[in-house]
């Protein structure tokens, strides 16, 4: 296992006005890691995100897991790249150990979908991001948030709020995304898609 931190990045935009939005789901899987760690996220020197200093999950035998800073840009999410690099080089994670949790309108609700690479598929803050890294090769949990209805503007769908009757399987993907997350960190990413694309 490398000796390197992870960072662990989950997009959103800041606010209240955006925290349920459908392309907050990375963001609110960040701060439930926190959470779940014991952790709060503040604001860092580095860069503009908050961000918290966290061991991911337990080993075999009660060790500690991997270290990890869990983070969200205070920015908005079609610049997240300046604090994801600032928070790179500060704690000198290389690329491949960069995390990116974030919401995906061709995935089926509710499902985590594991990749390292590739396109960013009109996804503004992903763009952002390889940009500023210089490299697509970061690994990137997706979330399902599934297309939007009818005619629907995209836009207007991923800025919206999940509706109150979808709360538990809202709560369950974050789960999942977590588990994916520390699962991720711990035996890499074949092993990690294995698991999960099957469900």
């Amino acid at each position: 296992m490398s000796e390197d931190p992870w960072l662990v990045v989950g997009l959103g935009n800041p606010g209240p006005r955006y925290a349920g939005n459908r392309h907050n789901i990375g963001a609110m899987v960040v701060e439930a890691m926190a959470a779940s760690a014991g952790a709060t996220l503040r604001e860092h020197k580095a860069g503009r995100a908050w961000a918290a200093e966290v061991r991911l999950g337990t080993l075999p035998g009660g060790l500690p897991g991997p270290r990890a800073v869990l983070a969200r840009p205070m920015t908005y999410m079609n610049v997240s790249g300046g604090p994801v690099s600032g928070l790179a080089k500060f704690y000198k994670v290389p690329v491949e150990q960069v995390i990116v949790v974030h919401d995906e309108l061709d995935i089926e609700p509710g499902q985590v979908r594991l990749k390292r690479g590739g396109g960013e598929g009109g996804h503004n803050g992903l763009r952002s991001i390889s940009q500023s890294l210089g490299s697509r090769d970061y690994l990137r949990v997706r979330l399902g948030i599934g297309r939007p209805p009818g005619r629907q503007d995209p836009a207007d769908y991923v800025l919206s709020d999940f509706p109150a009757r979808d709360r538990t399987e809202v709560e369950l993907l974050i789960g999942d995304a977590e588990d994916a997350v520390v699962h991720l960190a711990q035996r890499g990413l074949e092993a990690t898609q294995q698991r999960f694309h099957v469900r």
